[in-house]
């Protein structure tokens, strides 16, 4: 487990509890990535090697835990050639738990250890698709403006859509 960052390994936050990743939260996890088809979940081993073995690792896995069992997490990395702006690359909550408010507390655990060290600026991209409309609604909602939009960035006809929070 990276231990290269100095901020609280936990979180607790109403009947949740908000930690870093451990390997033994993966087939959880996979779960939640089955449920949401945020990607392949057989991506997901691969993705978090890194930072289960590599404890100078700067990204920052967080799981979201109810009852013990994992039931969301964020993935996030600080962005390359830039003093203290991170992107968060995922987010996912079980589709049972969406709407419960369990995405926004971990969120708002990942903009505190972020804060807590001192990084300024957290962004976010999505799609600018139908599909994503409650996706863009949520980052409003927990305090992001919409940034930038590139026309066509996924695909024809799907735009990115970049979104701001100042830390």
């Amino acid at each position: 487990m990276p231990q290269a960052l100095a901020w609280p390994v936990c979180f607790e936050r109403l009947t949740m509890k908000i930690r870093q990743t451990k390997s033994e939260d993966l087939p959880a996890l996979k779960l939640v990535l089955d449920g949401t088809q945020l990607f392949p979940s057989e991506m997901l081993p691969d993705m978090i090697h890194g930072f289960l073995s590599d404890k100078d690792s700067k990204d920052i896995w967080l799981t979201c835990e109810k009852d013990g069992t994992p039931i969301g997490f964020t993935y996030t990395v600080p962005e390359q050639l830039t003093v203290g702006t991170w992107n968060m690359l995922s987010i996912a909550v079980l589709p049972s738990e969406q709407g419960s408010g369990v995405g926004g507390e971990i969120v708002k655990a990942l903009e505190d250890q972020l804060r807590q060290l001192g990084h300024r600026i957290l962004i976010v991209d999505t799609s600018g698709t139908d599909d994503f409309a409650l996706t863009r609604e949520f980052y409003r909602k927990n305090g992001y403006q919409q940034e930038a939009c590139i026309r066509d960035f996924w695909d024809a006809g799907d735009d990115k859509i970049v979104f701001r929070k100042a830390l």
